[in-house]
C-alpha cells in the first residue's frame, strides 16, 4: 500500500478542535474529580424515587452516616476496643439554627460516655497512602461539652491517622455560634476501606455540619490530583460542561442552577441527581441502588472555570432554555410566561461572571472568589439535547437566547443542538432551521451539536459522514462513543476494537476539518462501581485511575492535529478497502507532516510513505502507537494472565488493557502498522 505525503496545504485545522466533555455521571464530580472524600457532609441528601412525569425525593440527612467508637491509638483512650460501626451515641438530625439557611440540616451528636462518635462511609471507603497528609475540617456547636474532638481513620480495630482539636468552651447564658475547625491527619501506613470516625472525649452534646476530609495533594484544594493530571496530559482545546441532562434536570427544580454553585461552598445549595434515576422501573419499585446519588456543587461553575484555566482548554458552558430533560420529563416553563426570562438572565449573569469586570454585580462575585481577571468565556451551548416537537418549541427558544446573548454580548459564540442522534427526523429538522434561520447572519450558530453512541462498525461505515456536509454552518461532534457492549458497572466494556473505531471515525472528522471544528468523547468519566454508563473514557477508584484505549486514542489526536489538512486526494477510500483508515496534516508551527493510521485488520500492514515526487519518506520521526496487550510484545503469557488476575478480572474490574509507546524512529519510507493497531508519525516534511 501506498501513501503520497502532498506539499500542498489544505484547509486550516480549528486550534483546539480535539476537547473534552464533563458530565456528572459515574460520580464524575463527587466521589470522583472533587476532591472530597467525606460522603453527605452536610446532612442534606436525598433518596429518589419515581419515573417520566411523576418523581419525588425523601431527605435523607443521615445516609452515609453511623453511630461508630473511637478505637483509641495514642490517645487517652487507646485501651477501648473499637468495632467501627456498631458504638453508642445519639444521631438526631436537625434543623433551627442552621450554619447558612441553603443547607439548613446538620447533626446533633451526644455521646454517652467517652470515645463514642460517629463514622462516614465514603463511597468505597477511606482510602491512605502511607506518609500522606489529609486536611480535615468541620463545623462545630457546643451544646454540652468540655473536651477534645478526635479524628481517626480505622479499619479492623486499628488506626492508620488520628488528630485531634479541643472544643472551644463558650460560657453558659452566651450565644454559641458555630465554630470552624481543621486539622491534619498523616496517615501511618496505606489502608483501603477504611472508617472515618469523629468522636468525642467525654460524654456530651454537640452539634456538627460540613465535615470534610481532602487530600493535602488536592490541586488548588479542590481537585484530586491523580485525575486532574490524567485530563491535562490530553492536552484539550475545550471543556463542555457541566452536562449533559444534568444541566436540564428530571425536573426543573432538579435543574442545575449555576447562581447556587459559586460563593463559597458551604452556601452552595445540596441537590439530587437526575442520574440517581437512571433505570427505575416498576420491578425495582422505581428505586435504583443510585438513588442516593447527589451533587454538593464542590465544584460549580467557578470551579469549572478554573479548572478550564488550568488544562488549556476553552470554557464551553451550557444554558438551560427552559426544559426539563425531555428523555426523563415532560416539564417546561412556556416562552411567554414570566418565569421564562430568568432562563435567560441567567445566561446573561454567567457571562457577566466569566468575563466581566470586579466593578460589576457577577464579576464582582468572581474577583471575591480569587479570579479578579475574568475567565474569557467565548462559546456558549443553547440547551443540552433539545429538539423540536408539538410540545416542545425548541427553535423559538433557540432564536430568543440568540437575540438576547448577541444584543449584550455579539462576540460570543453559540452552540445549538441536533437532538439525540442523527438518524431521525429530529435531526434532519434541526439542521433545516439552522441554515434556514442562519441564512445571512453568520453569527446565528457558532456549530451545531451532534450526539451519537453507536456500534463500532457504524464508524467504520460512516468514516466519510461529513464529506458532503454543507460548509455554511459548523458541526461540534459533541458526544460520540463505541459501544462494543454496554451495561452498568462494565469497565470491560471498553475495548481496544471500539477505540480504533473511534480513532478511524476521527481521520474522517480530520479530514473535514473545514466544517468539524470541535470534537469530544462522552462520557469522560466513572467510578468502578458507581456506574451508571459504559464505555466511558477514564475509570478510576479510591485508589488509581484506568485509562481506556480510548482515552489514549483522544490523547493522540488532541497532542497531533496540525494546523492544516494535507489533500489526499482520494487515497484514503483506496486504503480503507484494506482496513487502513488514514488522515494527513501538516503542522506549521513545527515544520512536520502529521500522519494517523489505523489498522483494523488482524493482520499487519506496511505503508510506503512517498512524498509529491515520489521519493522514500525517510528521516527521523517520532512514532506513538496503540495496540492491544499481549505476550507478545510485553513479557511472557504468564505474566500478562498474572496483570490480568492482579486486575481482579478484566471484563469486570477494569478496561481491557492496552500498551501506549512513544519512540523515536528512523524511518526509510515504510511504515509497518501492527494488527489492530493506531500509529501517530510526526516527521519533518516540505516548507
Amino acid at each position: 500500500m501506498r501513501l503520497k505525503l502532498e506539499k500542498t496545504k489544505g484547509s486550516k485545522i480549528n486550534e483546539g478542535m480535539i476537547g473534552l466533555f464533563f458530565e456528572d455521571i459515574n460520580y464524575a464530580a463527587d466521589g470522583g474529580l472533587y476532591a472530597e472524600m467525606i460522603e453527605n457532609r452536610s446532612f442534606e441528601f436525598y433518596d429518589c424515587y419515581g419515573d417520566k412525569g411523576d418523581y419525588y425525593v425523601k431527605h435523607d440527612p443521615g445516609y452515609g452516616w453511623s453511630p461508630a467508637q473511637r478505637s483509641g491509638g495514642n490517645g487517652a483512650h487507646g485501651e477501648r476496643n473499637g468495632n467501627n460501626g456498631n458504638g453508642g451515641g445519639k444521631l438526631e438530625y436537625v434543623t433551627g439554627s442552621p450554619l447558612y439557611r441553603e443547607n439548613p440540616h446538620y447533626l446533633r451528636f451526644t455521646a454517652n460516655e467517652p470515645g463514642q462518635g460517629f463514622r462516614n462511609q465514603a463511597y468505597s471507603g477511606i482510602f491512605l497512602e502511607k506518609g500522606k497528609e489529609y486536611r480535615v475540617s468541620f463545623y462545630a456547636r457546643q451544646a454540652d461539652y468540655e473536651g477534645k474532638f478526635w479524628v481517626s481513620v480505622e479499619k479492623d480495630g486499628k488506626v492508620y491517622a488520628e488528630a485531634s482539636a479541643v472544643c472551644r468552651s463558650v460560657p453558659k447564658n452566651v450565644w454559641r455560634k458555630w465554630i470552624r475547625y481543621e486539622l491534619t491527619l498523616k496517615a501511618e501506613e496505606t489502608v483501603e476501606g477504611g472508617a472515618f470516625i469523629l468522636s468525642l472525649e467525654a460524654a456530651g452534646t454537640v452539634e456538627f455540619d460540613f465535615i470534610s476530609m481532602m487530600p493535602a495533594d488536592a490541586v488548588a484544594g479542590i481537585f484530586r490530583k491523580d485525575i486532574f493530571e490524567r485530563l491535562k496530559e490530553l492536552h484539550p482545546g475545550f471543556l463542555r460542561f457541566p452536562g449533559g441532562c444534568i444541566i436540564e434536570g428530571n425536573t426543573l427544580e432538579n435543574r442545575y442552577r449555576w447562581k447556587e454553585s459559586v460563593g463559597i461552598p458551604e452556601r452552595r445549595k445540596a441537590n439530587f441527581s437526575r442520574w440517581s434515576l437512571h433505570g427505575t422501573n416498576a420491578e425495582n419499585g422505581w428505586h435504583t441502588e443510585y438513588a442516593h446519588y447527589n451533587q454538593t456543587l464542590g465544584i460549580g461553575y467557578y470551579e469549572y472555570f478554573l479548572l478550564c484555566e488550568m488544562i488549556g482548554a476553552k470554557p464551553l458552558p451550557v444554558l438551560n432554555v427552559g426544559l426539563a430533560c425531555q428523555y426523563q420529563s415532560y416539564e417546561l416553563v412556556e416562552v411567554d410566561a414570566p418565569e421564562f426570562q430568568e432562563f435567560i438572565q441567567d445566561a446573561l449573569d454567567l457571562i457577566e461572571f466569566a468575563n466581566g469586570s470586579p466593578e460589576t454585580k457577577w464579576g464582582g462575585l468572581r474577583a471575591r472568589m480569587g479570579h479578579p481577571e475574568p475567565f474569557g468565556m467565548t462559546m456558549a451551548g443553547i440547551g443540552n439535547e433539545q429538539w423540536e416537537t408539538e410540545q416542545v418549541d425548541f427553535f423559538r427558544r433557540y432564536r430568543i437566547f440568540e437575540e438576547a446573548i448577541h444584543e449584550k454580548y455579539p462576540e460570543i459564540r453559540l452552540i445549538g443542538s441536533a437532538g439525540p442522534d442523527i438518524t431521525s427526523d429530529h435531526y434532519r429538522d434541526a439542521w433545516k432551521f439552522y441554515h434556514e434561520a442562519g441564512a445571512g447572519k453568520p453569527d446565528f450558530c457558532y456549530a451545531v451539536d451532534e450526539h451519537y453512541y453507536v456500534k463500532p462498525e457504524w464508524f467504520y461505515d460512516h468514516v466519510d459522514f461529513y464529506d458532503e456536509y454543507p460548509r455554511d454552518v459548523k458541526v461540534f461532534a459533541g458526544e460520540y462513543a463505541a459501544h462494543p457492549v454496554s451495561g452498568l458497572n462494565h469497565p470491560g466494556a471498553n475495548m481496544l476494537s471500539g477505540a480504533l473505531a473511534e480513532a478511524a471515525f476521527l481521520t474522517g472528522i480530520e479530514k473535514n476539518a473545514d466544517v468539524v471544528i470541535l470534537a469530544s468523547y462522552a462520557p469522560l468519566f466513572a467510578r468502578i462501581g458507581f456506574a451508571q454508563w459504559a464505555p466511558n473514557m477514564i475509570w478510576f477508584d479510591e485508589t488509581d485511575t484506568y485509562p481506556t484505549a480510548s482515552y489514549y486514542v483522544q490523547k493522540m489526536y488532541g497532542e497531533n492535529m496540525g494546523t492544516a489538512l494535507v489533500p489526499m486526494n482520494g487515497q484514503e477510500k483506496e486504503l480503507r478497502k484494506e482496513q487502513v483508515y488514514v488522515s494527513l496534516s501538516f503542522d506549521e508551527k513545527t515544520g512536520e507532516s502529521v500522519i494517523k493510521a489505523v489498522n483494523a485488520s488482524k493482520e499487519a500492514k506496511t505503508l510506503e510513505l512517498v512524498d509529491e515526487n515520489d521519493r522514500p519518506v525517510r528521516g527521523t520521526a517520532i512514532l506513538k502507537t496503540l495496540e492491544r496487550e499481549t505476550a507478545e510484545n510485553d513479557g511472557t503469557a504468564e505474566e500478562t494472565a498474572g496483570k490480568a488476575a492482579l486486575c481482579g478480572g478484566m471484563a469486570e474490574k477494569r478496561p481491557e488493557p492496552v500498551r501506549y509507546e512513544e519512540r523515536g524512529e528512523e524511518l526509510d519510507g515504510r511504515l509497518v502498522l501492527a494488527p489492530e493497531s493506531f500509529v501517530v508519525v510526526r516527521v519533518k516534511g516540505q516548507e
